[in-house]
């Protein structure tokens, strides 16, 4: 499974999905879209946003830290 999580430093929102990620053991990568303008780009041809956090669960795109919509994902 491929996980791949679109953050800021400064976002709380990335900060619980980030939690919530380690705490189940779930392995992702992380790009910080603030220091990575690639990334950004990348993150809004998947999403259409400009907010993060962004989660792609296996090309699945989920915008917000949704908790039950990513775990709908990694089933």
């Amino acid at each position: 499974m491929a996980i791949t999580l679109y953050t800021t430093p400064s976002c709380t929102y990335c900060r619980k999905a980030k939690d919530y990620l380690r705490q189940n053991h779930i392995r992702f990568t992380e790009h910080d879209v603030a220091r990575d303008q690639r990334r950004a780009e990348e993150m809004v041809r998947k999403s259409g946003q400009m907010g993060v956090p962004v989660i792609d669960v296996n090309g699945r795109i989920i915008v917000g830290f949704n908790q039950p919509e990513i775990e709908r994902a990694l089933r």
